[in-house]
């Protein structure tokens, strides 16, 4: 596929939820992977698609219940997102490489150990723990924010998620009065997926053993030299789990994800 930014485009998932996601670039096929609330319109993803554009025809999609993509009729369950991933990837040729930040590289890793048809894989801090470096986060965390939700207060779920990942109450609260914190808060209703999907790895245990054994694509584990000792302690547990992974530490970086510092190593390992 070729071409510049189009409009938005479909693909529909086994449990027929409509994803939404837009392609820019020529080259081999890129699908980005967004981590927690980030859409098209909120996050990396727009940034990263730029820098990489031109190498690759790069795919960026928005997340069940994010932006324009439908939040589905079934139960969540992180299979389901899986779907929604291969649904992308066959939409932009049936195979592709993927670039994957935090939640998102959790989920890519997992599609990869059930064996999605990737080429090659990215993970950015996947936000494991798996060591005593920081105390594990409480294994009931996705049930307490599903109620806040249920509760209609998707303010107070995103100040819990916030604080949970490190950042200061003080920062929370002066992030109310931000023009994105309405766009925040509009994927509240979403940061119970991605907290089942990590919380059970974020227990302070190290990952178990075999579990990632399956993935058989070649894979960089991305780390922030800035990021705190527990991330980067977990990136290099991935990297040690999955087959034949690579382990690369981005001087100064954290993680949050600068397009211009990381797509030039991104290229890099995809065109080798």
């Amino acid at each position: 596929m070729t071409g510049t930014m189009t409009t938005t485009r479909t693909a529909t998932s086994a449990d027929g939820t409509p994803i939404a996601y837009e392609v820019s670039g020529s080259g081999p096929a890129l699908v980005l992977v967004d981590g927690a609330m980030c859409h098209r319109e909120l996050g990396p993803s727009r940034g990263m698609a730029a820098a990489l554009a031109g190498s690759f025809t790069v795919c960026a999609y928005d997340r069940r219940g994010r932006g324009a993509s439908g939040s589905g009729s079934t139960t969540y369950a992180l299979e389901r997102e899986v779907e929604d991933l291969l649904a992308v990837v066959e939409a932009v040729g049936g195979h592709a490489h993927v670039f994957s930040v935090s939640s998102g590289a959790a989920l890519a890793l997992e599609a990869a150990r059930q064996g999605a048809p990737f080429d090659r894989l990215v993970a950015y801090e996947a936000p494991f723990i798996v060591d005593d470096t920081r105390p594990g986060n409480d294994p009931r965390l996705p049930e307490l924010v599903q109620g806040m939700v249920d509760r209609g207060s998707p303010g107070q779920a995103v100040s819990r998620f916030l604080r949970t990942v490190g950042v200061p109450s003080p920062v929370v609260a002066m992030m109310h009065l931000m023009p994105a914190w309405r766009r925040m808060t509009a994927t509240a209703h979403t940061l119970p997926y991605d907290l089942a999907m990590v919380v059970p790895h974020q227990q302070g245990r190290p990952l178990p053993e075999g579990y990632y054994d399956a993935v058989d694509v070649p894979t960089l584990v991305l780390a922030g030299g800035r990021s705190p000792a527990w991330m980067q302690h977990a990136q290099t547990a991935v990297a040690g789990a999955v087959p034949g992974a690579r382990l690369e530490t981005l001087p100064g970086q954290t993680h949050m994800v600068k397009p211009a510092a990381v797509a030039p190593v991104v290229t890099e390992f995809l065109l080798a």
